[in-house]
């Protein structure tokens, strides 16, 4: 059992979700029940599955959680990619927060690899 709060890929997670958070307050309100509710929702997951992967007793179901988490990162890419599309991200708040992402998509996958050796 890991502790959660000690990895470096969870603390950047929430981080990202707080900035998503964040920014999704400027989103129109007829996307509130939509894009702003999936947004949240997918990218709360990251850092949901890191922790509840940690919390369990073997690395073969840590790792599990692991690909959940990184599902969820691919969902919040596209909703990203939407988001721009409306231009309800500004560009250089899509590449920076792509770039966190993919920082933590990375993060995730060594992760994944140190558990499986």
């Amino acid at each position: 059992m890991n502790n959660f709060r000690e990895l470096d890929v969870w603390k950047k997670a929430v981080e990202l979700a707080t900035r998503i958070y964040q920014l999704t307050d400027d989103y129109p309100k007829q996307e509130v029940y939509g894009l702003t509710s999936q947004i949240r929702r997918c990218t709360v997951s990251i850092s949901s599955n890191i922790a509840e992967g940690a919390g369990r007793r073997s690395e073969k179901e840590f790792q599990k959680f692991l690909d959940i988490a990184t599902g969820s990162c691919y969902e919040l890419e596209t909703q990203l990619i939407i988001s721009n599309n409306l231009q309800y991200l500004n560009e250089a708040e899509y590449k920076n927060i792509k770039g966190k992402l993919i920082e933590i998509q990375k993060m995730i996958y060594a992760l994944r690899q140190s558990l499986a050796e």
